[in-house]
């Protein structure tokens, strides 16, 4: 059997899908009151995208605690009480629901690896938490006591007031008999989950799905369309999650190599770039073409220093394509971030990568 509190790899996709059905069992009517929902949502555009779901259950419950990387206090709905993270503490990476009540609980608590799942759709939707799910109203009073001691010097008085009488309500009732049967059901309901949006993800775009019309720069080196949506350019997104390597490449066309078979054509080089360029890859990247000889490349979850070996690399490529004797003479330079930021900051790229060809230099770093 299977360890009902054992922790998973589990997508956003499939997150958002098990908090949806946490907030729905808040917001279900039932005489078991009073209830304290806490919510940890790491960036405030995720939670934005809630808000009315939260206004609901603020109405409802005793106390609706919302925490998130934010500098300054958000303009939140009435009866829903902010908790302000730093960026740098263990539950700005926390993705977390608790449901609690004297006679239900629910709980998702899940936290973010910084990792990507290849093939994703979004770069959102693609990103990797480890987490576990339960329908136990003792585990949801575990969860809330947590929470209430690492946030407590950051809850308002009346939250912390309304959190306490829920808790001690909750102590003086035994939990409600059943709770594994409805634990069953969930692990199937989100198992389920996870391999209908795996299935979606390795099969592509849905049969009937609109498609939009091509854009200069959204179509990948591999013919697939939608880079710019992919990396976040519209839908919900948030600045310092998940790390992306962002490089701006330059090919330089040479003039002296000697003629090979092939023959020695602009398009024939052009072709040889390009499969070089993809031949570095890894199956989650993606890259694109933008100009005539510039290509964008996006590297999810790829670290700063692997970044930089990733670059000189595909500098060393072409260079011993070149020492080969091959009908392809080309040089590559190289512009590269690791970055947080969305969108993604392309503009500062190219620029840099302007200085690098104006002073030879084969790869240059911004800072992300």
């Amino acid at each position: 059997m299977p360890d009902p509190t054992a922790v998973q790899r589990l997508t956003k996709r499939t997150l958002v899908t098990v908090s949806h059905a946490l907030e729905q069992a808040a917001l279900a009517a039932a005489d078991d009151g009073p209830m304290v929902v806490f919510a940890l949502f790491q960036r405030l555009p995720y939670f934005e995208r809630e808000r009315r779901v939260y206004e609901r259950i603020a109405g409802r419950a005793a106390a609706t605690v919302v925490g998130m990387v934010a500098e300054h206090a958000p303009d939140l709905p009435v009866g829903v009480h902010p908790v302000l993270l730093d960026e740098k503490e263990d539950l700005a990476r926390e993705w977390s629901v608790v449901v609690l009540t004297p006679r239900f609980g629910a709980v998702l608590v899940a936290r973010d690896l910084e990792e990507f799942q290849a093939g994703a759709t979004t770069l959102e939707s693609g990103r990797v938490f480890e987490g576990r799910y339960l329908l136990r109203r003792d585990e949801a009073l575990h969860e809330v006591l947590r929470l209430r001691t690492q946030l407590l010097d950051r809850l308002t008085p009346a939250a912390l007031s309304a959190v306490n009488v829920v808790v001690d309500r909750v102590r003086d009732l035994p939990a409600t008999p059943g709770e594994s049967r409805a634990d069953a059901m969930m692990r199937l309901f989100t198992v389920r989950a996870e391999h209908d949006h795996t299935r979606l993800r390795d099969g592509g775009q849905r049969p009937g799905a609109a498609t939009r019309p091509a854009v200069a720069g959204d179509t990948d080196l591999t013919g697939r369309p939608g880079v710019r949506r992919w990396a976040g350019a519209d839908g919900v997104t948030a600045s310092g999650v998940l790390p992306v390597a962002v490089l701006a490449v330059r090919i330089t066309f040479g003039s002296g190599a000697s003629e090979g078979p092939l023959g020695r054509t602009a398009v024939r080089q052009q072709q040889a770039a390009v499969e070089m360029l993809v031949a570095r890859l890894r199956p989650a990247d993606r890259a694109t073409k933008v100009g005539e000889n510039d290509f964008l490349l996006l590297l999810p979850a790829l670290a700063h220093e692997d970044a930089v070996s990733f670059a000189y690399r595909l500098v060393a490529d072409f260079t011993a394509a070149e020492d080969r004797g091959s009908f392809m003479a080309a040089t590559v330079t190289v512009a590269l971030t690791v970055t947080r930021r969305r969108p993604l900051p392309e503009a500062g790229l190219w620029k840099a990568l302007q200085w690098a060809i104006a002073e030879n230099t084969p790869v240059v770093t911004v800072d992300g």
